[in-house]
């Protein structure tokens, strides 16, 4: 189908709600949607196609047809949306890597010798199953947790097949097994331990950290110190165990803090699970910068509850969501009791929800590629000044003190980084006086007239001009520019009172605030700073060669220090040569004072 037409079919549809779906000209489902009211939410994609973001535009060119299921409630579409998505799996939906579940431990207590093992889902098999405690990851650390405890095996042989036919692993050398594999050891013992991790693993630390305090005693009261000692760490280990409020028993938290945070290039949902107040476990998921955050985190919602299993009474979010009510009744119909949502206003829960939103920003910064991100923050520069993307960005300045040495600094960013091979320094001409507007005038017009004529080192041309100071001096920079007849867009850099750069205007004397967006703020703030530092670096530099070359040069009797107080005390060269012999004496001894009049008072040769 064609742009119109789908354009035509979408404003065909009703205003009911229902869910669309997308597809590419192979008839491939590349993104599935549900909307309250079909006709407004499909046409959206069909309409002013230049205000979509990037990914968006990209997703409907490569719409061929699409497909509508029109729904009898919003409840409906949204069972319907959450089904489809995990059914297709569409390119442009944001997807959930990993969507398992959540594993359990299994230990079989029928087994003459039993193990603690990390299994997918559960089974019919006389088996006890705990959990689930979190990710995979956090699950095989409860595993470990309980078998270091307990000093359980943790290695590949069988029991009690490989009894006593090697000597003991490192493991027992490091005190973390208790050598179960050694003939020593007997099968009564063994078992006794693996009903200690059993109720460890069912929550009662208290029970075990009683059992083991008490042989810690009978084996301190019949003398066998060495067996008392290495029962104290192992009811200390128990102890710490229980501190860290492990949830078992089939649910994994009862309060569950999503967090939501991006960069110019990702953004990231997160997921901390607590129980007790405690935090238990962290789960994120990190994805291209959504068009719509609500939306995003919506739909990571659905897909991680509905593929993990499992409800938390509480579910604390950042921001309100549109179908909040309607993901509640999802979790009550998939398991039986629902969540409830709600976005704290004020108390520890608030705190709690910025403490899942940094953890959120920090994963998004954290995999967000340096080049990646300077290029995402031109382009959102770019589209803020309304001008294309502005890969090349060249900075202008003018440094003086009351009209001496006259200089200007032209630096160069390339990509958002400075390029400082093409950073350029001018000596400003025919210029006595300290005046600005004339001096911008001129550096601009120099700096541009070498590159009508190709001069190499200024051939480049840049995608923008940053102008250090108000509208009059972009006004000047743009007057430089007609004479030449070239076009480049020219903003101005207005500051505030602590001297940063706050907005940029234009030509006609319209402000854009900048200092909204910390990102362009950072780097117009570099910018301004770098552009400065040139500047008076050059500028600092051709005084100081002056100072050391001036007109007192050559004057009987007048060495470096002399001339340096002279400096000091009148200023400049001006105020030296309009001094009065008394006043020179202040300063210098009669002779030294009179060979500087008389340099300054002689009257020129015919």
């Amino acid at each position: 189908m064609t742009f119109d037409e789908l354009k035509e079919k979408a404003l065909s549809l009703p205003y009911a709600p229902g869910v669309y779906i997308m597809r590419d000209k192979t008839d491939k489902v590349i993104y599935v949607g549900k909307a309250k009211k079909l006709k407004n939410r499909v046409s959206q994609y069909f309409q002013d196609t230049a205000s979509h973001t990037p990914k968006t535009r990209m997703m409907v060119s490569k719409i061929h047809h699409f497909d509508v299921i029109v729904a009898a409630s919003e409840f409906e579409a949204l069972v319907l949306e959450c089904s489809l998505i995990k059914r297709y799996l569409p390119k442009y939906n944001i997807l959930l890597k990993d969507d398992k579940g959540y594993p359990y431990l299994r230990l079989n207590m029928k087994e003459v010798y039993p193990k603690i093992t990390l299994v997918s889902k559960l089974a019919d098999d006389g088996a006890q199953y705990y959990g689930p405690f979190g990710s995979r990851g956090v699950t095989h650390d409860v595993m470990e947790a309980v078998q270091h405890t307990l000093k359980l095996p943790t290695c590949s042989k069988e029991f009690p097949r490989d009894i006593g036919k090697e000597r003991p692993c490192l493991n027992y050398h490091m005190n973390q097994c208790a050598g179960w594999c050694q003939p020593s050891k007997t099968c009564t013992e063994y078992r006794q331990s693996m009903e200690q991790a059993k109720q460890l693993l069912s929550g009662n630390y208290k029970s075990v950290a009683e059992q083991i305090k008490k042989q810690m005693l009978d084996a301190a009261e019949n003398l066998e110190f060495e067996l008392a000692a290495s029962l104290r760490d192992r009811l200390n280990a128990v102890e710490a165990l229980g501190q860290k409020q492990l949830v078992t028993a089939g649910t994994l938290a009862d309060t569950d803090v999503v967090g939501y945070g991006q960069t110019e290039v990702k953004a990231c949902f997160a997921v901390l699970h607590f129980s007790n107040g405690n935090l238990l476990d962290k789960e994120y998921e990190v994805f291209p910068t959504p068009d719509d955050r609500e939306e995003a985190v919506s739909s990571l919602m659905k897909q991680f509850y509905l593929s993990r299993g499992f409800a938390p009474r509480h579910v604390l979010l950042p921001f309100e969501l549109e179908d909040g009510e309607l993901f509640s009744q999802l979790m009550e119909q998939q398991y039986g009791r629902s969540s409830k949502l709600r976005v704290p206003q004020r108390g520890d829960n608030v705190r709690l929800v910025e403490l899942a939103c940094k953890n959120a920003l920090e994963e998004a910064q954290r995999v967000t590629d340096k080049e990646e991100r300077n290029q995402a923050i031109l382009v959102l520069f770019g589209k803020m000044l309304n001008i294309p993307t502005p890969k090349r960005i060249e900075s202008f300045d003018i440094s003086n003190i009351s009209g001496t040495d006259i200089v200007a600094s032209m630096v160069v960013f390339q990509d958002g980084k400075p390029k400082k091979s093409d950073y350029k320094r001018f000596k400003l001409e025919g210029l006595s006086n300290q005046d600005d507007y004339a001096s911008m005038h001129q550096v601009v017009k120099r700096r541009f007239a070498h590159y009508k004529a190709g001069d190499k080192g200024f051939d480049a041309a840049p995608d923008l001009l940053l102008i250090d100071g108000g509208i009059n001096h972009a006004k000047v920079a743009q007057n430089a520019l007609d004479e030449l007849k070239l076009s480049f867009p020219v903003f101005g850099m207005v500051k505030d009172d602590r001297h940063r750069t706050r907005a940029l205007v234009t030509t006609e004397g319209q402000e854009i605030s900048i200092d909204t967006n910390q990102a362009i703020f950072a780097l117009v703030g570099t910018i301004q700073e770098e552009t400065h530092r040139f500047a008076i670096t050059f500028h600092r530099q051709l005084r100081s060669k002056r100072l050391r070359y001036s007109e007192l040069d050559g004057i009987p009797g007048i060495g470096p220090k002399r001339k340096q107080e002279l400096l000091r005390q009148f200023k400049s060269i001006k105020s030296i040569g309009q001094a009065t012999l008394p006043e020179l004496e202040r300063y210098l001894p009669k002779d030294a004072a009179m060979a500087v009049y008389q340099h300054f008072h002689q009257e020129p040769e015919e």
